[in-house]
């Protein structure tokens, strides 16, 4: 399958990711297309800079070489790297903007999944720092569409943040509620990488932006949704 390149140099390959593929798959599609990437090796997953979940689509930055998969590692570590989602929740968000400021770790009771704590709660302090801002897109009658700003990159921050708000993400079967239904044409978590700004070598002064559409499944949902 033919990666969807929407921009390319020397550094860095911006690819418009697919739902529906890992990131070990990812790296194979990767090879196939860029035989080069072997040079960076399993250990810096062939370029791969940061990671979108299987079922999340969007904006996916890979480096060419050695060099520069360290320089764009660090912009991520120094959170110089700004990136923005749209998702679609369940219900009604009152306020039109937020901050989600929330712990995270490894869900004791499912390994699968990241817990948020509120202030004070015990294991709050083995937990790591995650901070998300989000605003009101667009409201429907049992839905809430979201632009996400994630300003920590925790694993599953943005999904375990919006479950912690008792607003999960729409189609997400893993931090959903139990019998949680998806609105009419919906087979996936409705989470798309849709904007990132990230410093450029060698010296890190200028920023590039990219931004990916929607895809046509997830506004499909939303045109049901509006009719």
């Amino acid at each position: 399958m033919p990666l969807n390149i929407i921009y390319e140099d020397d550094m860095l390959l911006v690819v418009d990711k697919p739902p529906g593929i890992a990131v070990s798959t990812m790296a194979d599609l990767l090879l196939g297309q860029y035989p080069a990437l072997e040079q960076l090796g399993e250990q810096m997953r062939y370029g791969i800079i940061h990671r979108l979940d299987k079922d999340t689509s969007g904006l996916l930055l890979v480096a060419k070489t050695k060099e520069a998969f360290t320089f764009f590692q660090r912009q991520f570590k120094e959170r110089k790297v700004q990136k923005q989602y749209i998702c679609l929740v369940k219900g009604i968000l009152k306020e039109d903007e937020g901050v989600i400021d929330a712990k995270l770790t490894r869900s004791p009771n499912d390994r699968r999944k990241q817990k948020a704590f509120t202030p004070g709660e015990a294991g709050e302090d083995r937990a790591r720092e995650a901070r998300t801002k989000y605003r009101v897109v667009e409201r429907f009658p049992a839905y809430t569409l979201l632009e996400m700003t994630p300003e920590t990159g925790r694993k599953h921050q943005i999904r375990a943040h919006l479950a912690f708000l008792h607003h999960p993400i729409a189609g997400d079967k893993l931090y959903g509620f139990k019998g949680q239904t998806a609105p009419v044409g919906l087979n996936r978590q409705f989470l798309h990488a849709s904007q990132i700004a990230i410093p450029i070598p060698p010296t890190g002064r200028t920023t590039k932006e990219f931004r990916s559409l929607l895809p046509k499944d997830l506004q499909n949902v939303l045109d049901n949704l509006r009719t």
